[in-house]
């Protein structure tokens, strides 16, 4: 039993900054792979970026390439999305998800959260 549970969502005009946390239930937290995915109304859910086990290897989508960093701390369980100069176009329900290996691929993931609201104003 695995649950991830998001958080720091919220509202920001263009070009600033937030910080997501995802905190992950359990003792095998550094077993896993983590990625971060996000949907927007209408649209499909889109790969932003995924992280290794011990956060040596990461990668983003295009879109978010040297704005978004992905960073974890197995100690306290939990994976963090740095975001920054954001665009109104970032703006979507932002969740977080676990798998054996990253991925860029949604089904790759057997654990997902909630999603967390992110909105960046014009």
């Amino acid at each position: 039993q695995v649950r991830l549970l998001e958080s720091g969502g919220g509202s920001v005009p263009a070009g600033g900054s937030l910080r997501l946390s995802c905190a992950v239930s359990g003792r095998t937290f550094s077993s896993y792979a983590m990625g971060w995915f996000r949907q927007a109304p209408g649209k499909e859910r889109e790969f932003v970026g995924t992280i290794n086990q011990n956060g040596g290897y990461t990668r983003y989508a295009d879109s978010v390439k040297g704005r978004f960093t992905i960073s974890r701390d197995n100690a306290k369980n939990t994976v963090y999305l740095q975001m920054s100069s954001l665009k109104p176009e970032d703006t979507a329900v932002f969740s977080c998800a676990a798998a054996y290996a990253p991925s860029m691929l949604s089904d790759h993931y057997m654990h997902w959260g909630q999603g967390t609201q992110v909105t960046v104003s014009s």
